[in-house]
């Protein structure tokens, strides 16, 4: 089996990091859209953190990744078999050349006109089920299909309608997407789809940049005992995100942060309520990540960025960037 770059072994990208520490806490905040330079370590990130999950269960033969007990929206017969076994957690890598029938699942028509039958081909939504969908250079992909996987990130469950034959199955993953803004930018609209956006930048730092050629080199050298030396944080990191993961439905959030959370959100200009929502569930992801009960402003403060930097208006007369206006803001609110 080939090895992953262990996640604890990533140099710097802290704020890549921990987005992809709180979506994996709470999926439902919506995917982490990640802008950077290329060679930045973006996909090796999103595989690192796959790749240190448990295996999940699920039933034995099933293309859909169904967890054993069966799934009423499971549409294959081997779902309700009695057998069960357990796979790595998904990753998906989707080309940006991929078809709407690859990505969603097609009618096979082989066996439609061969046989009379209609059968469904799983698509890559199928096999993401329950794991990770990464997209480099998101940017450049059709805005249909950017648009479709945005809807079912946020519905869990992928409908086909082709030729009369309707089917639906859960597809519940992390979505992530890369991109350069110099190659092409992300429509607006579909942006703000995105639970959390974070930056990335080539290091500047000398010892930094040396340390990841030495680390880079030591694991193609020696993947086996590269990875066996970092074995401690791994484990150290995934008992973190189990004792979140196990946290979060008692993880409270005072009216107090709500109302902090709002009072930002109308500061900066961020347009629906999308922000907001991010807000709470990113913030109260953080604390079960933290192991604190209860959502405090330090919280908020760490997560906000992350969650609001892609959702603000241009303002021609302030030339700062958006995470200095949300940094100012935050300030502001806090010292009030």
């Amino acid at each position: 089996m080939k090895l992953s770059f262990p996640f604890s072994a990533i140099v710097g990208q802290d704020e890549m990091k921990l987005a992809l520490l709180i979506a994996a806490i709470d999926a439902r905040i919506g995917g982490v859209m990640v802008f950077g330079d290329r060679g930045t370590g973006k996909s090796t990130a999103v595989r690192a953190l796959a790749g240190l999950l448990p295996p999940v269960p699920v039933v034995d033969g099933c293309r859909y990744n169904c967890a054993p007990g069966g799934s009423a929206t499971c549409p294959a017969p081997e779902a309700h078999r009695p057998g069960k076994a357990t796979m790595p957690v998904p990753f998906v890598d989707l080309p940006l050349g991929a078809t709407e029938d690859r990505v969603v699942g097609a009618l096979d028509l082989e066996r439609a006109l061969g046989h009379g039958e209609k059968a469904f081909e799983p698509g890559l939504l199928a096999r993401a089920n329950r794991g990770f969908l990464y997209i480099d250079e998101v940017n450049l992909l059709e805005d249909h299909i950017v648009d479709l996987l945005l809807d079912v990130a946020a519905s869990g469950e992928n409908v086909v309608e082709r030729e009369g034959l309707s089917v639906r199955h859960a597809a519940r993953f992390v979505l992530v997407g890369s991109g350069n803004p110099e190659e092409g930018e992300l429509r607006p609209q579909l942006l703000d789809r995105f639970g959390l956006s974070v930056e990335v930048r080539t290091p500047q730092d000398l010892a930094q940049r040396i340390e990841i050629l030495k680390r880079c080199d030591a694991f193609e050298r020696e993947p086996e005992r590269f990875v066996d030396g970092w074995h401690k944080a791994e484990r150290k990191t995934l008992k973190k995100i189990a004792r979140g993961r196990e946290a979060l439905p008692s993880v409270t959030v005072p009216d107090a942060v709500l109302s902090l959370a709002s009072q930002l959100c109308i500061a900066v200009g961020a347009d629906g309520l999308r922000g907001e929502l991010t807000l709470m569930r990113s913030s109260r992801a953080l604390a079960a990540l933290d192991g604190d009960d209860v959502v405090g402003p330090k919280h908020l403060a760490r997560v906000a960025p992350m969650a609001l930097r892609h959702r603000l208006r241009r303002n021609v007369l302030d030339e700062t960037g958006s995470t200095v206006r949300i940094e100012r803001a935050v300030a502001e609110l806090l010292a009030a």
